[in-house]
C-alpha cells in the first residue's frame, strides 16, 4: 500500500505519497553548511562539557570517552575551527550574492529576508493569541519569527562564544594588546554563554525543529532541501500564496527527497537531538545538586 502524507488541513483526507509535489526549499550549500554547523556545535557542547563540570563524575566519564581533557580540548578546537568557517563562508555567501545582482535590499527586507521586520512583532501577537485560544494561527511566510531568532542567535554565539574562546585559545598572542583582566572576563563570558547557547539549542530550537507533535520525530527538510505541496500549504500559507501570485511556484518544483538525504537526516539529526537532551539532563543535574 502507498505511504500516505496530510493534506492542507492536516486531518481527514490524506494523498498518497506518490502523487505529492514537492519544492525546492534551501540550496545544497545551504543543507552542507547547516550540517557541519550542527555537527560541530554538538562537537563543542560534548567537548566543551567536561571542563566546565569537572567536579561531577559524568563529565570526568566523558572526558575519558574523549581522550581525556586533553583530548577533549582537541576536538574542541577542530570543532570550533570549522563551525567559525562555516561562518565566515556563510556571511561571505550572502555579500557575493548581494553583489551577483540580489541586491543589499532584498538581503535586508522582504520576505526573503532574514531580517527582523514589523511583521514579524505581529505574528508574535497573533501567535500568543492562538496559543491561549483567542483567535487563529497566524499565517507565515518564508522564514518565521522563532527562525530569524534562531538565524541571529547564531551571530550573537560566533561573536561572544567565538571572539572569547579565540582569546583564551591564544593568550600571548592577544596579551600584547589586551589588558590581562580580559582572560578574566573571557573565562566566564565563554562558559556562561555557551551553557545558555547548549541550553537553547537543545531544548527551544530542537523543539520548534522537530520535537513539535506535527514534527515528531524529525523534520528533515533541512536536510533534503524539499517541502512538500501539503507542508507549504499548510504551514507557510503566505508563501503559497505568493509564489502562486508571482508565478514562481512551477519553477521551484523538486524531484522527492532522496532517500539518502531522509536517512541522513532521521539518523544524524535524531543523534543530535538525543545527545542534545541528554547533555541538558546532565547540565541540569549538576546545577541541581
Amino acid at each position: 500500500m502507498a505511504s500516505l502524507v496530510r493534506t492542507e488541513s492536516g486531518a481527514g483526507a490524506e494523498r498518497p505519497a506518490s502523487v505529492q509535489k514537492y519544492y525546492k526549499r534551501f540550496e545544497p550549500v545551504d543543507r552542507v553548511m547547516h550540517a557541519f554547523l550542527m555537527i560541530t556545535f554538538v562537537g563543542c557542547a560534548i567537548s566543551g562539557m567536561p571542563p566546565l563540570f569537572s567536579d561531577h563524575g559524568w563529565a570526568v566519564t566523558l572526558a575519558g570517552v574523549l581522550g581525556g581533557f586533553k583530548g577533549a580540548a582537541l576536538i574542541h578546537r577542530i570543532c570550533a575551527t570549522i563551525m567559525i568557517t562555516v561562518f565566515v563562508s556563510h556571511v561571505a555567501r550572502v555579500f557575493i550574492n548581494a553583489a551577483r545582482g540580489k541586491g543589499v535590499l532584498s538581503i535586508l527586507w522582504g520576505p526573503n529576508s532574514m531580517t527582523p521586520q514589523p511583521q514579524d512583532i505581529f505574528d508574535i501577537w497573533n501567535h500568543v493569541r492562538w496559543f491561549v485560544g483567542k483567535g487563529p494561527r497566524p499565517a507565515f511566510d518564508r522564514y518565521t519569527y522563532w527562525e530569524k531568532f534562531d538565524y541571529w542567535a547564531v551571530f550573537w554565539g560566533m561573536f561572544i562564544i567565538g571572539g572569547s574562546g579565540l582569546i583564551l585559545w591564544f593568550p600571548t598572542q592577544f596579551a600584547t594588546y589586551l589588558p590581562g583582566w580580559i582572560f578574566n572576563v573571557a573565562t566566564v563570558v565563554h562558559g556562561e554563554e555557551a551553557l545558555l547557547a547548549v541550553g537553547f539549542i537543545f531544548t527551544i530550537h530542537f523543539f520548534n525543529g522537530h520535537l513539535r507533535p506535527e514534527k515528531f520525530p524529525m523534520d528533515v527538510v533541512i536536510f533534503t532541501g524539499r517541502i512538500s505541496e501539503d507542508e507549504l500549504k499548510e504551514e507557510r500559507p503566505n508563501e503559497y500564496r505568493r509564489l502562486v501570485s508571482e508565478g514562481r511556484l512551477e519553477a521551484m518544483e523538486a524531484s522527492p527527497p532522496k532517500r539518502a538525504a531522509t536517512m541522513f537526516g532521521y539518523i544524524v539529526g535524531g543523534t543530535a537531538v538525543v545527545l542534545g537532551t541528554t547533555m541538558v539532563f546532565l547540565i541540569v543535574l549538576s546545577v541541581l545538586q
